[in-house]
């Protein structure tokens, strides 16, 4: 990478895009509405379950302009969802202001184990065990999505749970792979503790992106 881009992706000017797509919203709280998904490469949070393993390394994915990304955006949606890989790790600033100057709204999915950047309408902060959020961060939450893999992790979601506001909203997400053993687990502590809301990932039972 030479040094002009460098300094654009340091900026936020330029992302690594790993891909772009216009689908379904599949979990949380806007699931079911239409959105653009803008999908940056770069991630060392190491979720042993992630689906998106390819994401990890930046250097796989080009540095790509975000005007560029926007006009694309401009076609399709008047709602974004920037995901990763971990897009904290990159300034949000620049591709913010820019979707905000055209009418769109700015949804952001995250892990918080980056300093914030950007301007959201809606923050999903989904802490991890690996490599916990910072402290800047859960203020900044409309919704705390924990994943659920095993037993343990309700006790993690609970210590996580009172990080955020009292107006942030509260899932509970079974891991994949163990979607049959967990929902059932999550089923049944929600009825114990209605606090807390159960997400599917709804987009993989529909088979879309």
């Amino acid at each position: 990478m030479d040094r002009k881009t460098k300094d654009f992706v340091d900026k936020g000017i330029m992302l690594p895009l790993m891909e772009e797509f216009y689908t379904i919203q599949g979990e949380g709280s806007h699931t079911g509405t239409a959105a653009y998904f803008i999908r940056v490469g770069g991630c060392d949070v190491g979720c042993h379950w992630c689906d998106v393993k390819e994401s990890w390394n930046a250097e796989l994915h080009p540095p790509t302009k975000a005007d560029s990304i926007v006009e694309n955006v401009k076609k399709y949606a008047k709602t974004v969802v920037i995901t990763g890989g971990e897009p904290l790790m990159w300034s949000m600033d620049y591709i913010t202001e820019l979707l905000r100057k055209n009418n769109i709204k700015t949804h952001i999915e995250t892990s918080g184990a980056y300093s914030f950047s950007g301007k959201w309408d809606w923050f999903c902060l989904s802490p991890k065990k690996t490599k916990l959020p910072l402290t800047e961060v859960y203020p900044h939450a409309d919704e705390l999505k924990m994943i659920i893999h095993n037993k343990n992790d309700f006790e993690f979601a609970e210590q996580e749970a009172v990080k955020v506001s009292a107006n942030c909203q509260l899932f509970l997400q079974p891991e994949w792979s163990k979607k049959e053993k967990m929902t059932a687990e999550i089923v049944e502590y929600v009825m114990k503790n209605p606090k807390w809301k159960i997400s599917l990932q709804t987009h993989k039972f529909l088979n879309i992106p």
